[in-house]
Parts: structure tokens; C-alpha cells; sequence
């Protein structure tokens, strides 16, 4: 009995290992950040994707104000595959861009109640252009993944939760997607972009992210 007993107990210890609770934040520009852009018409038709360096996202850190501005991405070929007859100031884009900002980890948060939080501090985007906050749980290949996914559009605090499947051959992304139309450089201003507060500790996220709630209540 008392064996049975252990292993009643060993089992419960190992689920609760498996579902464990695990919070992470928005970290600075030193976190390990990867970009990857998808690209489609703009009849939502896939063109392609493919791996993007972080400042060709239009993502940008000050890590002394603790903040991370996502814009409108550009384009500086002026072929008109990317504008509607061809490149240059005022000329409207031609593709839909989804700029995805993310760090990922393979195996570390495999089998746990994940939640990503943060705080957003301002959003001047225009209808052009949507943000959202995510979770992705990558199968090893990459072949298929769960997602949850967030839309930011008032200031204050945001939460994204996905419970994720215990495989450690599994690779799980957090972070954010930007979507819109291409906009030429120097129109880029009248888009607006979304300002975000990068936190290293979620320990601190509670505070600000109440903070946050405060600030949006009182601006309602």
C-alpha cells in the first residue's frame, strides 16, 4: 500500500511538473529577438515568407526608456510589385506585411500554462495596420503549430496564454505581429506605430500592468 501509495504521488508530482505556470515578458534588445516577415497580396493571397533582420521589421528598442516602437514596415524598391505603379513618396503599397518580432526557446517551456505579458504604453496605428501579441507552439519540423494570439489596441496591460504540448522537440515563440500595407519611407509618420514597455523581470509586470489599467481607465 504504502508503495502504491509513492507512486500516486510520484505521478501527481510529474503532472504538475507538466502543467506548470510560467510567465514570461517583453525583454530588451539583448533577449534574443528573431524576425520573420510573411508577405501576401493585397487579396490576402501567400507570396512568401522568410527570415528578416529585427531592424528591417521597423522594430526598434531604447533600452534606457525601457520601450519598443513596431511601425509600418517599408519597402525601398520602388518595383511595383511592392507599389501600386512603382515606388516613391505618396505612392500606396502593394503588398500586406505580417511582421512577426519573436524570440523562440526548443524544449523550455514544453508541457506548461504559459502566459506572455506585457504593457502597452501607446497606439497611433490607423486601420491600415493591426498589432498583435502571440504565443506559437511549433511542431519539430515545423510542419503545423497551436497558436494564440491577442489584438493590442488601447493602452494598459495585455496577457496571452496557450497551455503547450509536453514535447521537447517542440519550439514555442512569444512576441508580436504587425500587420498592414507596405508604406513608403517617407510616409510612414500619418500610420502611427504602437509603443510597447520591455520588462527583463515579470516580477515588475504586475505593477506596471496594473499601472497600465489605471492610465487606460482614466483616459476612458
Amino acid at each position: 500500500m504504502r508503495n502504491a501509495v509513492l507512486a500516486v504521488l510520484a505521478g501527481t508530482a510529474i503532472a504538475a511538473t507538466a502543467s506548470a505556470q510560467t510567465t514570461v515578458g517583453v525583454g530588451q534588445s539583448g533577449a534574443g529577438w528573431l524576425g520573420y516577415m510573411n508577405v501576401f497580396d493585397l487579396g490576402g493571397f501567400y507570396a512568401f515568407g522568410s527570415p528578416w533582420g529585427v531592424p528591417d521589421l521597423n522594430t526598434s528598442f531604447n533600452d534606457g526608456a525601457r520601450t519598443l516602437t513596431l511601425s509600418p514596415n517599408t519597402i525601398g524598391d520602388p518595383n511595383p510589385y511592392w507599389y501600386i505603379g512603382g515606388g516613391g513618396p505618396g505612392a500606396q503599397g502593394n503588398k500586406i506585411m505580417e511582421a512577426n518580432l519573436y524570440q523562440q526557446f526548443t524544449g523550455t517551456y514544453a508541457g506548461q500554462n504559459l502566459s506572455f505579458q506585457g504593457v502597452v504604453l501607446a497606439n497611433t496605428f490607423t486601420s491600415a495596420h493591426r498589432t498583435y501579441a502571440f504565443i506559437k507552439d511549433f511542431a519539430p519540423d515545423y510542419s503545423s503549430n497551436v497558436t494564440q494570439l491577442v489584438e493590442l489596441t488601447a493602452p494598459g496591460a495585455f496577457n496571452v496564454s496557450l497551455s503547450t504540448i509536453n514535447d521537447p522537440g517542440r519550439h514555442v515563440q512569444f512576441g508580436f505581429m504587425t500587420v498592414g500595407v507596405n508604406v513608403w519611407v517617407t510616409d510612414v509618420a500619418p500610420f502611427g506605430n504602437m509603443v510597447i514597455q520591455t520588462i527583463p523581470a515579470p516580477a515588475s509586470l504586475a505593477m506596471l500592468g496594473l499601472a497600465g489599467l489605471a492610465a487606460g481607465r482614466r483616459r476612458r
